[in-house]
């Protein structure tokens, strides 16, 4: 009889449960129905003014690799021998994401300046400077007490076609990244037959500087309009209407990449120590210093370092005949194995820029999420008639080595700051000493901060060269907002600077010859408790 009641009584709470929260908006699983609308309107109704596309499964680019995101202890992993201070160990929660298999190399980044070159023709004296500003600079390889057999080569001879491009500044790599957004999508937008395929070459076409930018997609831009294939792109998004208006206001669902950018320090650390695959359920195995694994265990690599960088004074490749890693300067992106999670040249041959503001410390207690120091707000500047403001006066920042790097490109928006929180509670008055006691920032001093580093000014000499003028004030730190995390080592460095916790910073003005980079876009979630499974 107690069995009997204990049975109803299971069944009544069911019911309950049931009746209360499940509804007829649930499916096996507990998951809620895709696409339901308070408004009463049927997903993608023909009748209707919203289109929600159809949907599609996440799929990496090409040449991406996805990285599931999850929680790790960031920082270092052995003894601070440089007294840096900067990379104490916090626990931190990475959110999913893709980065590149490999850094950019020589021959991808040729495409980048290729195609400045033809849009923007430096003959054309409103485009001078563009193409000139996405060079690499060649002279990172020039040593006062060396041959400088690279710089006229290295960049351009077919046989560095795979090799990792260096002498690109962070500013630099940062265009690079939002070139790549517009193309990327733009031949994705091609292969489905959303635009056509000559716009470049269309002899039609009068503008010689007529390019893809999605700024100009999203914003029916007549230049745009010609090249668009609107049949096709109903077919593809599902927007299903005759309606011109209808379609035009849907165009923000595009099917193209997903935006490129530089990986997060976080990021990037979190992909190099690849843990996910070295585990057992939810634990971690290991988190020892990447230099224990880079010997080969067996076959032809046993007992040979299969990473580039130096192993000693003087040092860089090994003996002739029997070399350590046989690479003397770099080498190519994918000469030495991946790491556990599919990802080349985390450990050596070039270190990489990261999109971080470099400070000393990291504030986990700001924010133990998908950390990252650089945050700029910006909003898009709109002409009288709410239209958003295509750039039309191109605006350029300065280079360490003089040239003018482009801010924005013609056909993308011109974007105004709303808030800055690259200085947010380290570097701004608030995070002073002052500030905790009641002392309000003098109206006078509105620049201040904390780590009085040097004022660049650039300056134009007699010559008509342009140089970075000497502050003559006497500063105590060289950090400021102009600073950059660079992680990794390379094949100038030693083995200490493998440790993916280690972190170095240098301006984001300035070239190396051993400072690359690789891109990276946000994922979702996989949404799947793969982490249940035992490794």
């Amino acid at each position: 009889m107690n069995k009997l009641k204990l049975y109803s009584l299971m069944l009544g709470s069911a019911l309950l449960l049931v009746n209360c929260g499940g509804g007829g908006n649930t499916k096996k699983g507990g998951g809620t129905k895709r696409f339901t609308s308070l408004t009463g309107w049927k997903p993608n109704d023909t009748k209707g003014w919203f289109f929600t596309g159809k949907q599609q499964k996440q799929k990496g680019w090409p040449g991406m690799v996805y990285i599931e995101g999850g929680t790790f202890v960031m920082g270092m992993v052995k003894d601070d021998v440089m007294h840096d201070w900067n990379n104490t160990p916090r626990r931190m929660q990475v959110n999913s994401f893709f980065i590149a298999e490999t850094e950019i190399t020589n021959y991808e980044y040729r495409a980048y300046t290729t195609w400045m070159k033809f849009v923007f023709p430096p003959y054309d004296s409103n485009f001078r400077d563009l193409y000139f500003g996405t060079l690499p600079d060649t002279l990172v390889w020039n040593n006062k007490l060396s041959r400088n057999d690279y710089s006229e080569t290295y960049f351009r001879a077919p046989e560095f076609n795979n090799y990792p491009v260096v002498g690109v500044s962070w500013l630099q790599a940062s265009r690079y990244c939002e070139w790549l957004t517009d193309r990327a999508t733009e031949k994705e937008l091609m292969n489905q037959g959303v635009i056509t395929k000559d716009m470049y070459t269309n002899e039609s076409n009068n503008s010689e500087t007529s390019s893809f930018t999605i700024d100009k997609f999203k914003a029916n831009d007549p230049e745009m309009q010609s090249y668009i294939n609107d049949q096709r792109w109903k077919q593809k998004t599902g927007v299903k209407t005759q309606n011109q208006r209808v379609a035009s206001a849907n165009r923000n669902t595009t099917m193209g990449a997903r935006e490129f950018r530089l990986p997060t320090e976080v990021e990037w650390e979190f992909a190099a120590l690849g843990m996910q695959k070295d585990r057992e359920y939810n634990l971690y195995q290991n988190k020892e210093p990447q230099i224990e694994k880079l010997k080969g265990k067996k076959g032809r690599n046993r007992g040979m370092y299969i990473e580039n960088y130096k192993m000693g004074a003087g040092d860089y490749s090994g003996v002739a005949g029997w070399g350590n890693d046989a690479s003397p300067v770099t080498s190519d992106v994918r000469q030495y194995p991946s790491n556990d999670v599919g990802v080349y040249g985390m450990f050596g041959n070039v270190a990489e820029w990261t999109a971080d503001i470099y400070r000393p410390i990291i504030d986990e207690e700001a924010n133990d999420f998908n950390y990252y120091r650089g945050n700029i707000s910006q909003a898009i500047v709109r002409n009288d008639d709410g239209t958003p403001k295509m750039v039309e006066e191109i605006q350029y920042d300065t280079l360490m080595d003089g040239r003018p790097i482009y801010k924005r490109l013609p056909g993308q928006y011109e974007r105004r700051t709303l808030e800055d929180n690259r200085n947010y509670r380290d570097g701004d008055f608030q995070s002073s000493l002052d500030a905790g006691y009641g002392k309000e920032l003098d109206s006078s001093d509105t620049d201040f901060s904390m780590y009085n580093s040097p004022k660049v000014r650039f300056i134009v000499d007699e010559n008509g060269r342009v140089i970075l003028e000497k502050d003559p004030k006497d500063r105590t730190s060289t950090i400021s907002n102009e600073i950059r995390v660079v992680k990794g080592g390379s094949w100038l460095d030693g083995a200490y600077w493998l440790d993916p916790g280690q972190r170095r910073y240098r301006d984001e003005r300035k070239a190396f010859s051993w400072i690359g980079f690789r891109v990276a876009q946000d994922a979702k979630p996989t949404g799947k408790a793969t982490s249940r499974k035992k490794r």
